[in-house]
């Protein structure tokens, strides 16, 4: 009987993410599943206006960003909403807008096709919706839209342009940045 209550107790502690952090009344798991953990997260502002919750969950957790950056394991970066209504359109100006800071010339040429397909699968979000970017070596980028897949971009060369958004020389926030890196 003792056994049963101990293998109990220990699959309870590994079958549901680890609730560690809450951040403007969202709960931020620790851990995602056995590959995933909280590396940070932080409020993405904007004016004074609070847009999303960004976590980044990392099978190897740093804090050093051009580390995270090159490191080829799986990552998750979620953005949940706070905002009402966050139009397509300022979506994907925000993402452009992101790459071309991050991004030489060279590389933004280079990308283009995928960027143009990954700026492609967003819609207008509302609060409480997510943006979830899964990483996965063998698999791409693959966006989960309010619950939807919408589509996977091939290429650890996307992936890294796509995160250098948040952790590149010029990230959307340094507070942010900080906050993601686990520094702040």
């Amino acid at each position: 009987m003792l056994y049963r209550t101990i293998l109990c107790l220990f699959f309870l502690c590994f079958s549901a993410p680890v609730m560690g952090l809450e951040i403007a009344g969202v709960p931020v798991p620790e851990t995602l599943n056995t590959d995933l953990k909280l590396n940070g997260a932080g409020i993405r502002s904007k004016f004074f206006f609070k847009i999303y919750i960004a976590e980044l969950y990392l099978e190897h957790p740093s804090n050093n960003a051009q580390n995270i950056l090159e490191t080829s394991g799986k990552k998750r970066l979620t953005m949940h909403f706070l905002y009402d209504e966050v139009g397509m359109e300022k979506l994907v100006d925000g993402w452009n807008e992101g790459f071309s800071g991050n991004l030489t010339q060279e590389q933004l040429k280079t990308l283009e096709p995928k960027i143009e397909q990954f700026n492609k699968l967003f819609t207008d979000l509302h609060k409480g919706e997510e943006i979830i970017l899964d990483y996965s070596p063998d698999q791409g980028t693959i966006v989960t839209i309010a619950g939807t897949l919408k589509g996977t971009v091939m290429g650890a060369d996307f992936n890294r342009a796509l995160l250098s958004i948040w952790l590149g020389k010029n990230p959307v926030g340094d507070d942010l940045r900080d906050a993601l890196l686990g520094v702040e």
